[in-house]
């Protein structure tokens, strides 16, 4: 989809702007945190978990779950395979990442009580690969490439919404 540095970047951020704040407001529901949380206080979480994925996804998880991806898919010409490949490795290692950001800020705002916190860990890793891995293949990805094609390669190509109407 994306073909230049900058497209690379609007994508990027709509799509971490779309998986953040569903996860953020999973994990506000997973936590009991839904509706006690002030407007502004999830505001500001939604804010950091967003700057922190986008440079995530921007400077270690996407480059090397694309590499990653394209190796997985080499033999394939269907470009189907590679983008359920890239969405694949990009939950995975956002996943990965995200669940030790969460688990850093409970543990701030919570103190720390945990036995064991690789079981905490991989209980949260799980729970959040587990609803990442569908909302980024069945909802976010479709939902960011009509946005993306329709307002940012048809922007830059000189076409207006009208012309791609006809």
């Amino acid at each position: 989809m994306p073909t230049t540095r900058k497209e690379s970047l609007y994508f990027g951020l709509i799509m971490c702007f779309g998986m953040v704040l569903f996860m953020t407001i999973y994990n506000l529901y997973l936590n009991g945190m839904l509706g006690k949380i002030s407007f502004i206080g999830g505001i500001s979480n939604f804010l950091l978990a967003f700057i922190i994925a986008l440079m995530l996804d921007l400077y270690i998880v996407g480059p090397y779950a694309k590499k990653i991806a394209l190796k997985l898919t080499a033999n394939t010409t269907k470009v189907i395979y590679k983008v359920l490949a890239i969405s694949t490795c990009m939950v995975i290692g956002m996943a990965f990442f995200m669940s030790i950001y969460g688990l850093i800020t409970t543990y701030i705002h919570n103190g720390f009580d945990s036995n064991s916190v690789i079981t905490e860990f991989i209980s949260v890793f799980l729970k959040n690969f587990i609803f990442a891995l569908p909302l980024q293949i069945l909802v976010m990805g479709p939902i960011v490439r009509i946005i993306f094609i329709k307002f940012i390669k048809n922007a830059q190509n000189g076409l207006t919404l009208n012309d791609t109407a006809n």
